[in-house]
């Protein structure tokens, strides 16, 4: 089926924001997270973007492939704000197509393209150089729609309160919002 973005899910061009403090791929309390910014797009599609840094690095001078795949992760993820469902990554697969230096900042582009019951199919891709630069890494995945009692279950206790007992209710509700 045809994904149909929320009737109150963020306009085009506007800052989603970190969906929780301590997230590694969006927080800004994580001092060597992504400090991922995503902005929604047109439809059910987002932009974002990260600057790789020296904590990122796998081989000397160059972004680990666990990171590209976490910012791929996160983009994807947070298309599901667009939809204002939970879910949580069921599926990652991830094509790493160039190498991407320290302190190069990588484009995403993701968009949801299909749903199918509890199903989320996305896809996503990261440039370099800009956003029409070269592809360095794209990917496809599946999330899996889930009630908030998943987290409740099998979160740590303490985080969880603190995340429920929130009472701006948009920022209660984006803490649940991606992965397992």
């Amino acid at each position: 089926m045809k994904p149909v973005r929320h009737p109150d899910a963020p306009a085009p061009g506007e800052l989603l924001g970190a969906h929780y403090g301590q997230c590694f791929g969006c927080g800004g309390d994580q001092p060597h997270g992504l400090h991922l910014q995503a902005r929604a797009g047109e439809g059910v599609s987002i932009t974002a973007e990260f600057t790789v840094r020296p904590a990122h690095q796998g081989a000397p001078g160059l972004a680990h492939g666990g990171v590209l795949a976490t910012a791929l992760d996160e983009t994807l993820g947070s298309l599901n704000w667009l939809l204002r469902t939970i879910a949580v990554t069921g599926r990652l697969e991830t094509d790493f197509r160039r190498p991407v230096p320290v302190d190069t900042t990588l484009y995403l582009e993701a968009e949801v393209t299909a749903v199918a019951g509890r199903k989320i199919y996305s896809t996503a891709t990261g440039r370099i150089g800009g956003p029409d630069g070269p592809v360095a890494v794209r990917a496809d995945a599946l999330f899996i729609e889930v009630k908030v009692e998943h987290f409740v279950q099998n979160g740590r206790e303490e985080e969880i309160r603190a995340a429920m007992d929130d009472p701006d209710q948009l920022r209660r509700a984006r803490a649940f919002e991606v992965n397992p």
